[in-house]
């Protein structure tokens, strides 16, 4: 559905102008090492003369994948098509979360959804047997699930997100598109005004506890609830729903995609828990109750 949901809003009227690459590509460049900037400079300036034929096939692309998904045909191929594809998108189209710009904000999206995509893409891969979580499995999701919420406990506490301003600035800057959830950000920029810093330290202790919490599986299941209502809470206040009412929209940003993750996580857990015995010899007696009762029935019979 988030697949199928970009492909919908890539065919919004204003990404088949030379605007897509003036608003979205290459303002990714900005504030990057050379070694970044200067590809996406380049297959920006490469698109260009060609932005409708680019923006066509890039909307038929998510389209594909996401019913692909949603058909259940040809799941292996299209989530490896989305591999690829995520992983440009999160080069050119979102800078690599601008984590190497010093103002990446988890708030807004960082580490960007795109980077998420592929994540979300390795646990959903269809894998017979295993422990249900694709490609990279349980622990593999646990350890990257960790990374990307010690790397937001770190982006938080980075100069451009803790000061006093810094998150009434975040959130005072997030598109809406929409009359009643610009209220609710006006709101929540207020509320915040001048307490950016304790903000930031106790967002980088959450973020650090609900990284290790999972990551040792301790309360695992408590700290992967509060992750999905943090990411919500972001994703209105912090993302504006992604923007997707501004009509300049490419996605849904990130947030979804942690609530996504954090499900997966927790349906695997309570799967793993479901088949687990609750001590060595669990399935063994399980057996014999079984027989005692058929025996039994059959002797009431």
């Amino acid at each position: 559905m988030i697949w199928l949901i970009d492909g919908l809003l890539q065919f919004q009227p204003s990404f088949f102008g030379r605007a897509f690459v003036t608003d979205v590509l290459l303002p990714n460049a900005a504030g990057q090492p050379g070694v970044i900037s200067g590809p996406i400079t380049w297959i920006a300036d490469v698109i260009a003369p060609h932005v409708a034929v680019f923006n066509g096939f890039a909307a038929v692309l998510q389209v594909a994948i996401g019913l692909s998904l949603i058909a259940g045909r040809m799941v292996r191929p299209a989530l490896a098509v989305s591999f690829v594809w995520g992983a440009g998108i999160w080069f050119v189209g979102e800078g690599l979360g601008a984590i190497f710009t010093g103002t990446a904000n988890p708030l807004t999206g960082a580490p960007g959804a795109a980077l998420l995509y592929v994540l979300a893409g390795l646990m959903c891969w269809p894998r017979a047997g295993g422990d249900g979580l694709g490609l990279i499995g349980v622990r593999g999701a646990r350890w990257a699930w960790a990374a990307i919420w010690l790397g937001s406990a770190a982006l938080w506490l980075a100069p451009a997100n803790r000061g006093p301003g810094a998150v009434q600035s975040a959130i005072a800057s997030v598109p809406t598109g929409a009359g009643w959830l610009d209220h609710i950000v006006v709101w929540a920029a207020s509320a915040t005004a001048g307490d950016g810093t304790p903000i930031a330290i106790l967002m980088a202790v959450l973020s650090a506890a609900i990284a290790c919490a999972v990551l040792a599986e301790i309360d695992a299941g408590l700290f992967l609830g509060l992750a999905i209502v943090i990411s919500l809470v972001f994703w209105i206040v912090g993302q504006g729903l992604g923007g997707v009412f501004t009509g300049q929209s490419t996605d849904v940003n990130s947030a979804p995609l942690m609530m996504l993750i954090a499900s997966m996580l927790l349906g695997a857990r309570t799967l793993r828990t479901r088949r687990a015995p609750a001590w060595p010899g669990a399935a063994r007696t399980a057996r014999r109750v079984g027989v005692v009762g058929l025996s039994a029935a059959d002797h009431a019979r």
